[in-house]
């Protein structure tokens, strides 16, 4: 097998980013919440609607991806991720067209354009476990990364770049918010189709040319014994992950929901004293912190690509369960500090860095988790149930600090932003605990 002339196995990397470059579309959501929530604008949406849209896009996501792990060997890769190209272009064509209400957008912007991000998603991670089993650790990092970086540039080129789309772009007498969804509709959909035609599965057999497959031992799974979802679901180790993602995705997921919104109030009453409209100054500072908060918000989504890289390398090295134990520890600590961080420009950059950086090991390091303890064979299968955990986390953080938010809305300073950041730094060192307990199993 090894003398079969066969692809280059590093186009499905290229491939694979391209895809995850679109995807990340849902991280780019806090740059239109400051619009969608203004009083004074066209929707004037509460920051608990906000948060819900994004909160429907995570949970149809990871429900979406468990059916499309399930069908990715009938399917078969590059049909499935055509479709989700598809479905999550049309999804925000559709909000620029009709997206006009809460409930416009929460439909398409939320549940389609969530379901077509959970159909591709999990066929470069698939596909390129099988073609790296000896580097599955940086593969998934590189196969996700674009999912990070890709929010940078939705981010920036809808917010700053060139006077930001969202205040010069106008397509079709659409206002701002709806034209970037339609032109952001059409740039998806064409990305993913491109990705997805390197997206095979190498000959059966195959393996890297001098690659021996190590054996499996009781202090390191090594994929190589294969279980299906019926089987994980019945052994604590499932569970164990499924938790210990469901903690760490929270805390990553009600920062990027909210550093921007977080950024501004904080930034506002740090230079202020207050949070009061009417204070004469308040108006010009909070335009100054919405710009740092944008940065902050930025350097979370770069940190976040370069984190998927870095962890998942660095997991290769220290094993998979050290590393995420570590990453979490370190999540944690943050989380239970951000509030103070976030009082000065250096440290809501910094903090958004940090926490940026650790939710993107999520992505490498749970789903070459999941291929180490379950199999690398049914990776595909498995590990949309692991990322269901992504669904729960991405109801629960963006909403935990919505519902604190639109509590306090006539607060005159911030401090109800304190509790949620700490109850995710809790989450996130339990986390740590249960990852570090955990064993690999054995077949029966």
């Amino acid at each position: 097998m090894e003398n079969k002339k066969v692809m280059n196995r590093w186009l499905v990397v290229v491939g694979a980013i391209l895809i995850q470059l679109a995807l990340g579309a849902i991280y780019a959501w806090s740059v239109f919440t400051p619009k969608l929530t203004d009083a004074a604008g066209d929707y004037q949406f509460t920051a608990g609607q906000a948060a819900w849209v994004f909160s429907a896009g995570l949970f149809f996501f990871a429900l979406v991806m468990i059916w499309a792990g399930r069908k990715l060997s009938t399917i078969g890769p590059q049909k499935l991720a055509m479709a989700g190209g598809i479905v999550l272009g049309l999804g925000y064509i559709l909000a620029g067209f009709f997206g006009n209400s809460f409930t416009a957008q929460l439909i398409f912007i939320g549940i389609i354009g969530g379901s077509g991000i959970g159909l591709a998603y999990v066929v470069p991670i698939a596909v390129g476990v099988k073609w790296f089993p000896d580097k599955k650790g940086m593969l998934t990092g590189l196969a996700v990364a674009g999912f990070g970086f890709g929010a940078t540039i939705w981010v920036k080129w809808a917010g700053s770049w060139g006077g930001g789309l969202l205040n010069e772009l106008t397509i079709a007498g659409l206002d701002g918010i709806r034209s970037v969804y339609l032109l952001y509709g059409i740039i998806f959909a064409i990305m993913v189709f491109l990705g997805s035609l390197v997206m095979k599965d190498p000959p059966e057999g195959w393996l890297p040319k001098g690659y021996t497959p190590p054996a499996s031992t009781d202090a390191k799974a090594t994929g190589m014994v294969n279980f299906n979802p019926g089987e994980i679901l019945k052994m604590p180790q499932f569970y164990m992950i499924f938790f210990t993602f469901v903690f760490s995705a929270l805390a990553g997921l009600m920062v990027i929901y909210c550093i921007k919104l977080f950024g501004i109030d904080a930034l506002t009453y740090k230079s202020l004293g207050t949070l009061d409209p009417s204070n004469p100054e308040f108006s010009s500072t909070k335009e100054w912190a919405s710009v740092t908060a944008g940065t902050a918000m930025a350097t979370y989504a770069i940190l976040n690509g370069l984190g998927r890289i870095i962890w998942g390398t660095i997991s290769d090295k220290i094993g998979r369960k050290l590393a995420i134990f570590l990453m979490c520890l370190l999540q944690g600590i943050v989380m239970l500090f951000l509030f103070k961080l976030g009082a000065t420009v250096a440290g809501l950059i910094f903090a958004a860095a940090f926490i940026g950086f650790n939710f993107g090991g999520n992505f490498a390091l749970f789903p070459a988790a999941t291929a180490d303890f379950f199999g690398n064979k049914t990776v595909g299968k498995n590990y949309g149930l692991v990322f269901f955990a992504y669904g729960i986390a991405g109801i629960a953080g963006p909403q935990l600090a919505g519902v604190f938010k639109d509590a306090a809305k006539t607060a005159t300073e911030p401090s109800a932003w304190i509790t949620p950041f700490v109850i995710a730094g809790i989450a996130c060192l339990v986390g740590a605990v249960l990852i570090i307990l955990a064993k690999p199993p054995k077949k029966a």
